[in-house]
């Protein structure tokens, strides 16, 4: 019985030092949570949906919090988040709202194909292995890698053979523009939906291998160029560029093109 008792004593002793020593060191060496991370990540959406560049909302929380990242990275909260998290930091912060735009109009009935492609559905894939299945080497394939790298289900592959994309869905993330194998995929300020885009790619100077091509084609007349009253519109890269910061949105470079690949940018659902 003696032995019972110095068994449980021994026990009992050695239980309250062992818990004492773990709530001594545990004060001791504690890590103090910075109450930024909390504060940023009550602000963030919760969609973790990666495309800020990290795995989730709480590690991004964490790089925000410790300097580590920009607060306007968050696509889905956008700039209402972004201006949040700057207060919160007590920084100054740019963020702007953007959307995703296709700058192709090569459908089905516009663009031809080059023959019929039997490999693996994917923009990628036909590329790599058949060089592409339009005529137009610029143009979109429409095997949907941005439709399925969207996290919010704002792309959709219409039955005229190339993406819509509903702005209504759209946060700007920017992962639809990695995913195209043809980089014909563009971020716009939201706020300029409603003003002229060239919704083409095509960089081919030789006026009749674009209309063989596609029939809605850029041939590089620069007649938007000369008839903009704003000179807002210069040709880049064999394809013009809207100044926004002169365009006037009178519309006349849209009324002006002979295959109209000028149109607005505006919501492109079906």
């Amino acid at each position: 019985m003696s032995i019972i008792l110095i068994t449980l004593a021994v026990s009992v002793v050695l239980a309250f030092s062992i818990g004492t020593g773990l709530g001594f060191f545990q004060q001791k060496f504690k890590v103090t949570r910075d109450p930024k991370i909390d504060a940023v990540r009550e602000a963030l959406p919760g969609a973790n949906c990666g495309a800020c560049g990290f795995p989730g909302c709480d590690s991004y929380a964490e790089a925000v919090a410790g300097g580590e990242a920009p607060p306007n990275k968050c696509s889905v909260g956008g700039s209402k988040v972004a201006v949040i998290l700057a207060e919160i930091l007590g920084v100054s912060v740019s963020a702007e709202d953007m959307i995703a735009v296709l700058r192709c109009q090569g459908t089905q009935d516009k663009a031809p194909k080059k023959g019929r492609y039997v490999g693996i559905p994917s923009c990628s894939a036909a590329k790599l292995s058949a060089g592409g299945t339009k005529l137009c080497a610029w143009g979109c394939y429409g095997y949907g890698d941005c439709e399925a790298e969207c996290p919010f289900g704002a792309i959709k592959v219409g039955e005229d053979g190339i993406p819509c994309i509903d702005d209504r869905k759209c946060t700007g993330c920017g992962k639809c523009v990695i995913a195209c194998p043809q980089k014909i995929i563009a971020l716009y300020p939201r706020k300029d939906r409603q003003r002229v885009l060239p919704l083409c790619s095509n960089r081919n100077v030789i006026k009749a291998m674009v209309r063989r091509t596609c029939s809605v084609g850029c041939f590089k007349c620069e007649l938007c160029v000369r008839s903009c009253p704003a000179k807002a519109i210069r040709m880049e890269n064999m394809l013009p560029v809207v100044d926004y910061s002169l365009c006037t949105s009178c519309n006349t470079c849209v009324a002006k093109c002979p295959t109209k690949a000028f149109s607005l940018i505006r919501r492109q659902s079906a």
